[in-house]
């Protein structure tokens, strides 16, 4: 029943992709499928997994190991202070932060996690914002960069 069970909320998170994403419009038209294909695309392609598990589900997963269900919802936390703290912190230092937290949930040592998350932020920032112009909020770095 297990694979029905996340069948069933693949189909339903779908379907909030669909409705959430269906009215994406970008203000001038700067390609020719838009904004909305993206969300759109993926939500079709999680329902169509969700019906799979929902029709195909007659496997039973085990139960997670202890003190997994604690490190799962710091990470569903760490994610949700991650969308609210982008744009006021920036792409980098929120970037950073996360992936430090992250790592520290999968055992990684302070220092290792701090060098990587920083490492990674900034690597990230430059590919996205420098190279393929997609403009990422600084945030607190506003006036250093």
């Amino acid at each position: 029943m297990t694979d029905r069970y996340l069948g069933f909320a693949a189909i339903l998170f779908a379907a909030l992709m669909v409705w959430f994403g269906w009215d994406i419009e970008a203000p001038f038209s700067y390609e020719p499928v838009g904004p909305r294909a993206f969300p759109l695309l993926l939500a079709a392609c999680i329902g169509l997994c969700g019906v799979w598990l929902l029709f195909k589900g007659r496997f039973h997963a085990e139960g997670n190991p202890p003190g997994a269900n604690g490190r799962i919802a710091l990470m569903v936390i760490y994610c949700i202070a991650y969308a609210l703290l982008f744009d006021t912190l920036g792409f980098i230092v929120a970037t950073a932060l996360v992936t430090v937290l992250v790592g520290r949930l999968f055992g990684g040592t302070w220092g290792k996690v701090a060098l990587g998350g920083v490492i990674m932020s900034i690597f990230f920032f430059v590919l996205f914002d420098r190279v393929l112009d997609v403009v990422l909020p600084l945030g607190l770095l506003e006036s250093v960069l």
